[in-house]
């Protein structure tokens, strides 16, 4: 079965934030495969949302569920404003993601851009300098501190990135978060 596509969220699978799940959808009341790995904003803690209840917007229709804060598109004012309908995409229809914190997700052009993971050190490393420099500028941290801060950069503990690009002229951005 083939997942839905999310234009802002493009490989939830390889994020982590769609698993294989055999669970029932809550929303639904169907086990189609696949789930989301978290527990979507709201009064109601729903867990295992199946995607093609996140990509159509019942979950958020059905129990007012968001699935990234509405305020962290944007950064909280940290990066550029976008349109409502877009803040909606991404926070009613798009799987969101966990971090240590709170989540943001970057804008650019405009628009929300895609989110391209959870990134550790060898992570960034392999996305190439300028993703690396991203990080570096926006933790404030500069030499032996940022040496020292890339080097516990991890998916799983201490400190994570979290990378994003641009849909419309593909410069990266994003932040990291500790716990």
């Amino acid at each position: 079965m083939e997942l839905p596509h999310f234009k802002y969220h493009p490989n939830p699978t390889a994020t982590g934030s769609i698993v294989p799940s055999a669970e029932v959808c809550p929303v639904c009341g169907e086990s189609r495969g696949f789930a989301y790995d978290g527990i979507p904003y709201g009064s109601n803690e729903l867990e295992h949302i199946c995607p093609w209840c996140i990509a159509d917007g019942t979950a958020h229709e059905k129990f007012g569920v968001e699935f990234t804060d509405t305020k962290g598109v944007g950064g909280y004012g940290r990066w550029e404003k976008v349109p409502t309908k877009v803040i909606e995409e991404v926070a009613f229809r798009t799987p969101g993601f966990d971090s240590w914190q709170q989540e943001h997700w970057f804008t650019h052009c405009g628009d929300a851009a895609e989110f391209l993971g959870p990134m550790d050190k060898e992570d960034l490393e392999q996305m190439g300098p300028e993703a690396i420099e991203v990080i570096r500028a926006e933790s404030g941290q500069q030499g032996a501190d940022w040496e020292y801060y890339f080097s516990k950069l991890d998916r799983e503990s201490t400190a994570t990135a979290y990378l994003f690009r641009c849909r419309h002229c593909g410069q990266l951005g994003g932040y990291s978060d500790c716990h």
